[in-house]
């Protein structure tokens, strides 16, 4: 099989005063294109206050990039904002080059990345909200060429004969089909949920940047603590070293040696300037992260930019409406960064490598604090009468000592705040 040959491209961006770090931005830009198969060659930045609103570069940068791609004999240019239609189509004109904004370049590996029916409802929906304003008589509306997978969204210029307003109205009637699709396969959703809420059982939700080591995490815990996950490999995520690897939300049952349980949630990545019409259309998505007690935002501290990505995360929860829950920050990716791990630091933070097993264990013990807060070691004498308690207590828990005297089971375990009053008439 041979290996797929990666599309030359030119980086393009504005540095606007007082806003934000386009180094950093561009440097991320540039991974988003090689995680889409493209090959950046070269990268154009200029200062300004704002964009042109024709062309978004001035005059004199534009010809510079017309120039570049004769130089560098490429056809796409990726720009780090969001571009209007008119900039997009002045731009093609002046540098005979497919122009695609940082928004499309996401949409596109998402377009690829999408795995279940939901995954790929909402990136097909998000895609279709993107391309209706940009829609002109004189392009082609076909949307396998113009939105499919797989790098198609890039391929097509100016093909087709659909007029502008059916194509409008068929794009608007595809997207109302589809947010029925996903109002159906959210009320299912919904419903899991709920029964889950419903069990008393904890969850606990990992959020954070793309490619932060999330999944190793959720997989390395699976692992050792998952129900049924030694006997079956399906209960794992899927795990790979590129952005966006996992787009649905897996939710997963842990049993820890001293069978406390809790649900345990994976959750798709983030990335700066993340469309907007993206967030949206994941939010049902990213649900489970909002009704989580609690959340492990996982940050790759191997990673120059980590202070920044920690900030978009908090900017997109923010966005999503996930604002003042319990979160344990997990910084990953020790060993890459040669610090020293594991460190706790108090009960909001530690630094870890995801794949040591003793790492693992310092962050299960946070966990623990975080969502069972309130356990109480408790001594009960349960009579003998009474020792279908001694198994139901057994079951759920690992006792810190059991012994027997004329009138019964003597034992000590801990107790949650809500499970105490169940069993308050046996305390000792």
């Amino acid at each position: 099989m041979t290996e797929e040959k990666l599309r030359p491209v030119i980086l393009a961006g504005l540095a606007y005063k007082d806003h934000g770090d386009l180094d950093y931005e561009m440097t991320e830009l540039a991974e988003l294109a090689r995680a889409n198969n493209l090959d950046p060659r070269e990268s154009f930045t200029q200062k300004t206050d704002r964009p042109d609103p024709g062309t978004y570069f001035g005059k004199g940068k534009v010809e510079e990039l017309a120039a570049a791609v004769k130089t560098y004999e490429v056809d796409l240019i990726v720009t780090n904002d969001e571009l209007s239609p008119s900039q997009i189509r002045n731009l093609e004109a002046r540098t005979d080059a497919t122009v695609v904004d940082r928004t499309g370049l996401i949409l596109d590996i998402f377009a690829q990345r999408a795995q279940t029916k939901q995954a790929k409802l909402q990136v097909q929906l998000a895609r279709l909200q993107y391309q209706l304003p940009r829609l002109r008589t004189s392009m082609s509306v076909s949307l396998d060429q113009q939105t499919g997978a797989g790098g198609g969204g890039f391929t097509s210029r100016g093909a087709g004969e659909t007029k502008l307003e059916q194509s409008r109205r068929r794009i608007t009637n595809e997207m109302v089909h589809i947010r029925h699709e996903l109002a159906d396969i959210q009320a299912g959703a919904k419903t899991r949920s709920a029964q889950r809420e419903g069990s008393g059982m904890p969850s606990v939700a990992l959020v954070g940047y793309t490619n932060a080591g999330k999944s190793t995490i959720m997989n390395r815990l699976l692992a050792r603590f998952g129900v049924g996950a030694k006997e079956d490999d399906s209960k794992q995520v899927f795990e790979k070293n590129m952005l966006f690897a996992t787009l649905n939300t897996t939710v997963r049952q842990l049993t820890l040696p001293d069978k406390k349980q809790f649900l345990l949630s994976d959750t798709v990545g983030f990335v700066s300037k993340l469309p907007h019409d993206l967030v949206a259309a994941f939010q049902s998505t990213l649900a489970e992260a909002g009704s989580a007690d609690l959340l492990l935002q996982v940050v790759d501290i191997s990673d120059p930019n980590y202070k920044k990505m920690m900030e978009t995360t908090e900017e997109t929860l923010a966005k999503i409406g996930i604002k003042d829950r319990p979160m344990i920050t997990v910084y990953n990716k020790a060993d890459l960064a040669e610090v020293p791990y594991p460190t706790v630091d108090g009960q909001g933070a530690l630094t870890i490598s995801a794949k040591d097993e003793k790492s693992q264990d310092d962050l299960l013990d946070l966990i623990k604090k975080a969502i069972f807060p309130d356990l109480q070691l408790v001594k009960l004498r349960i009579p003998f009468s009474d020792n279908k308690v001694v198994a139901q207590l057994a079951a759920h828990h690992t006792f810190q000592s059991e012994e027997y005297d004329e009138e019964g089971t003597v034992l000590e375990v801990e107790l949650t705040g809500a499970e105490l009053p169940q069993y308050e008439k046996y305390v000792d």
